[in-house]
């Protein structure tokens, strides 16, 4: 499915901004993600895996509510990165 990857994050994919990954939630397609980026995971998941605070996840323009939500071939996941700073 496809990934929309933020800029923040586009250090991880060689500055692609939409990425190819598979997995049945939420869950396995950062791990494949991961498998295809290696440390992009650790960027919006911490060590308890938990979705770090400045990260969201959308599934078909929808906020997810949870990392086991069930995905499909077609869906579209966006990951969006909070800004900060002063």
């Amino acid at each position: 499915m496809r990934v929309l990857v933020p800029p923040p994050l586009h250090s991880y994919t060689g500055g692609v901004t939409r990425v190819e990954a598979e997995g049945a939630t939420l869950a396995e397609l950062l791990v494949d993600l991961d498998a295809r980026y290696p440390g992009i995971r650790f960027r919006m998941i911490d060590e308890q895996d938990r979705v770090r605070p400045h990260i969201r996840l959308f599934v078909n323009a929808v906020l997810s509510p949870a990392m086991e939500q069930p995905l499909h071939a077609s869906d579209e996941v966006q990951i969006i990165c909070a800004l900060s700073g002063g």
